[in-house]
């Protein structure tokens, strides 16, 4: 053992600390001595003749020396001294500067450094906490135990020990019953050290090796005294040190299983809510019951905007989160050898991404299905508003003209003007058959609106009747008039005939008569009404013209405008989405630098979302202008939408594998050198380059990194890495292969080990045992899970720490 430069015995030796050593090391020695029933008065003297140093080695070490020389002459005790000498070479102590000459001749300066030289090696080398050296071990332990105390602050083995609260901090920290620390005073420093010399003396079994004053009136008291004394006080606590350390096994181990639980309990828990948000809106997207009025449509519209704007991407989040959760959870669960996570029934990733899908689908038909009732209901409202107005045009030309018909005027008719009347018969007759189309086309109209199930298909259809009846009776009221006036034309003509001598002598009269007559009959063939109705029509269609083509073009502005955003961002995300299946497959740098550099990128990706939302703002201009027709785009708002459901879900995995594998790193303890070399690796067999390797390039992997593999190994070896029998190997999978072996990780043995410290090598534990010896959250944890132990002679409560140890690493509701 190297000794340290400050503790070399070559230095001269102060008076004073020499006489503390002498004290102190004599003290020391008898503590071990008695136990063989002697001890030693004068330290340089006793030794000499290395008979009571070779005792002491053996007590100390365990051991069985050489036999002593038996003889007093100074070649027998240099023999002695020697042998004693060479028995603390063997123990890896390297001897600077001390023979058995001096020892022999009493050199008090070499005899307090052979001391010293064993005190470090058995009192004080094995002395380790978090892999420090003996001093700095002991140093660490002090300043660790005595932390919470006020006034003390161990910093060193001389000065920090003066006023002896540390001293007292220490006996108190593990025996609180012999000080009552809140009664010491930082004034008193030599009633502090003689109250820790006398109760460690009368109750701790450590024999008093320190005068109180010297160590208060010496401006540094010795070190090599003070770590000699305070070694002893570590020794006396090491059972409470193998408790602690027990202990503070035992609570990492349930910390690790608490935050386990913690994330099967967030995670049940969210699945459990997003199962249920996706279990209640389901038969709302499913509910096809349409509404009669366009304004009620356009309603349920804005609410499934509400739906995709504001409630589902929360919960897209959420399943984002839930699967990080669920990765993350299964990477510690492997990490600590514990075994993977089960949840309940129907609430695997897969269900929840089956119900994803359910819901994606059930939501695509329900928007198919309103833009269509819309589509429809434009469609009614448009024939309605045409029916109306055919029905209106129609009514107005037929009002009157029953009564016209059934007028008798030609009873009392001339012959010229019975043929008037004919005349004027032919061209309404002819108006007539015009008009069938219109009453067709009418009548087409309500067999449309009937089949499109409009509301108000009752009033229709009553109207059109009325109008298909009222044709019916113009038609047969309009044979009957011409029956009738061509029956009294040839009535007139036969007294025509008998008139005829009376006309010739008449002629003149009646020519003039008859012209006058004419004249008077062709006003009433004009249809000046009517004409001067088409003439006022026309500028009202002209107007309705324009509306429509400033609407029109007002929609081809609304088509241009989103057409120009999602030209730019469909290719933007899908570029993205390039860019981060790039970074999965082909990261560089430490894995701190790959996560900043991830981090900034969605950063950037939600930066991005302004875009998005604009993006959606002229798309619902356009439905509500409807408008459900791009020629300029070839990416639709549904298009878009989930291409950035992808973006974000792909960015989040990729952070949460790159998050994974700095927890294998950590608790796998492996350089950045062998992650990049496993990542070249399997990127070299990524042949797809979508993360995952199939059986055939995972074989070829192993193979180029030496393994020699049958098929049966490799069978196993894919049992390990693909559980699930999903025919490819993660990244995620491929490390925990490559480094299964070489983590250090707790055991259930070791927790079984540490619980039967805590219980004082009982089988079984008491509540009282763990609350005393744990904290108590972690005391309270263990009483509720443990089972009683089942045994005779056991007092009541007694709890089975060896079954729950094992279900902490077995299959169990923990």
């Amino acid at each position: 053992m190297e000794q340290e430069e400050d503790w070399d015995r070559d230095l001269l030796l102060d008076p004073a600390w020499e006489k503390q050593q002498r004290k102190t090391f004599t003290a020391w020695c008898n503590s071990h001595l008695r136990k063989a029933g002697t001890q030693i008065e004068n330290i340089e003297e006793d030794f000499r003749n290395g008979l009571k140093l070779m005792l002491l080695l053996e007590v100390i070490s365990g051991e069985r020396l050489p036999r002593p020389d038996k003889g007093k002459m100074r070649f027998h005790k240099i023999a002695n001294v020697n042998k004693a000498l060479d028995f603390i070479a063997s123990k890896g102590v390297k001897l600077v500067s001390i023979g058995a000459e001096e020892i022999v001749d009493g050199n008090l300066k070499m005899t307090l450094g052979m001391i010293w030289t064993i005190i470090l090696r058995f009192a004080i080398q094995d002395i380790s906490v978090e892999e420090t050296s003996a001093k700095e071990g002991l140093l660490l332990w002090c300043q660790r135990k005595t932390a919470p105390y006020r006034n003390v602050n161990v910093q060193n083995f001389h000065t920090s020990w003066k006023d002896g609260l540390a001293l007292c901090a220490l006996i108190h920290r593990h025996r609180p019953d012999l000080i009552d620390y809140a009664k010491l005073r930082k004034d008193d420093p030599i009633g502090n050290l003689n109250t820790a010399f006398e109760v460690a003396e009368k109750y701790l079994d450590i024999p008093k090796m320190l005068d109180a004053e010297d160590i208060v009136n010496t401006p540094k008291p010795d070190e090599k005294a003070i770590m000699t004394y305070v070694s002893c006080f570590y020794h006396a606590f090491a059972g409470a040190e193998q408790a602690e350390t027990a202990a503070n096994r035992i609570c990492k181990v349930l910390a690790v299983n608490q935050e386990n639980e913690k994330l099967m309990e967030e995670y049940e828990k969210l699945a459990s809510e997003l199962l249920e948000w996706i279990r209640r809106t389901i038969p709302w997207l499913e509910n096809r019951v349409g509404e009669h009025s366009m304004s009620a449509m356009q309603r349920k519209l804005e609410d499934f905007r509400d739906y995709r704007r504001l409630h589902k991407p929360p919960r897209v989040q959420e399943k984002c989160q839930l699967e990080i959760n669920f990765n993350t959870l299964q990477t510690k669960l492997r990490l600590s050898h514990r075994p993977a996570f089960m949840p309940s029934e129907g609430k695997l990733v897969s269900d929840i991404a089956n119900a994803w899908r359910g819901l994606e689908q059930v939501e695509k038909g329900y928007e198919d299905w309103l833009l269509s009732e819309i589509r429809r209901l434009q469609r009614l409202q448009h024939l309605a508003e045409k029916f109306q107005q055919k029905a209106s045009l129609h009514e107005a030309w037929t009002r009157g003209k029953e009564e016209v018909l059934n007028q008798r005027d030609y009873e009392s008719a001339s012959l010229q003007e019975v043929r008037a009347l004919i005349r004027r018969h032919e061209a309404f007759e002819s108006d007539l058959a015009a008009h069938q189309d219109r009453v067709e086309h009418i009548a087409a109209l309500a067999q449309e609106l009937n089949e499109l199930d409009y509301q108000e298909a009752a009033s229709v259809n009553s109207r059109c009747q009325a109008i298909c009846d009222q044709w019916d009776n113009l038609g047969t009221l309009t044979q009957k008039r011409r029956d009738a006036l061509e029956r009294m034309e040839k009535l007139l003509e036969t007294i025509d005939q008998l008139q005829l001598e009376f006309a010739r002598r008449a002629a003149p009269f009646n020519n003039w008569l008859d012209g006058a007559v004419e004249d008077l009959q062709d006003v009433w063939l004009v249809h000046s009404v009517e004409e001067t109705q088409v003439r006022k029509l026309v500028p009202r269609r002209d107007q309705m013209l324009q509306e429509e083509l400033a609407r029109q073009q007002a929609n081809e502005r609304l088509r241009r405008q989103f057409a120009a955003q999602a030209n730019a961002i469909g290719p933007w995300v899908q570029g993205k989405m390039e860019e981060v299946g790039r970074l999965a497959v082909g990261m560089a740098g430490s894995l701190e630098e790959q996560m900043a550099g991830l981090r900034q990128q969605e950063q950037n990706i939600i930066n991005y979302k302004n875009n998005i939302d604009r993006l959606e703002g002229d798309h619902q201009l356009l439905q509500e202008s409807l408008v459900f027709d791009n020629k300029h785009t070839v990416y639709g708002m549904e298009h878009i939408r989930v291409g950035w459901e992808q973006l974000l879900t792909s960015i989040a995995r990729t952070i949460n594998e790159v998050e994974n594998q700095v927890l294998t790193r950590d608790a796998k303890g492996l350089s950045q050198d062998q992650l990049n070399e496993f990542r070249a690796s399997f990127n070299h067999f990524d042949r797809k380059r979508n993360g995952m390797m199939e059986p055939d390039d995972f074989r070829a992997c192993l193979i180029s990194m030496g393994y020699d593999l049958g098929e049966v190994e490799f069978a196993r070896i894919m049992t390990i890495v693909d559980p699930n029998a999903a025919g490819v190997v993660t990244f995620q999978a491929f490390i925990d292969f490559m480094t299964r072996e070489t983590a250090e990780t707790d055991t259930a043995e070791q927790v079984v080990a540490s619980f039967k410290i805590l219980a004082g090598d009982k089988t079984y534990i008491t509540p009282e045992e763990l609350r005393r010896e744990l904290p108590a959250e972690q005391a309270e944890y263990c009483i509720r899970r443990m089972t009683p132990y089942k045994g005779s002679g056991v007092p009541a409560g007694a709890l089975d720490y060896m079954a729950f140890s094992s279900a902490l690493y077995g299959e169990s509701d923990l």
